[in-house]
């Protein structure tokens, strides 16, 4: 199992699975970050938090915690 917190920079990957329960989860999926979606990983922090993503055409940044819910291939 590969999480989002794992991906290189400029790496494309694809959300195989959310983790996480209720309102985090629901949190991530309001965010565009759903099963299927194809995610690009832009920039990641000097200290690893947060990491930046282009999402559905837009950019977002989320944080290790909640990336670590992300599985992706």
């Amino acid at each position: 199992m590969k999480t989002l917190k794992e991906v290189k920079i400029g790496d494309t990957v694809k959300v195989v699975k959310l983790y996480g329960e209720g309102a985090v989860k629901r949190r991530i999926m309001d965010m565009g970050i759903t099963r299927g979606v194809e995610l690009y990983v832009r920039k990641v922090a000097p200290l690893g938090d947060p990491i930046e993503l282009t999402v559905r055409g837009y950019e977002l940044s989320i944080r290790k915690a909640d990336a670590e819910m992300i599985e992706v291939e």
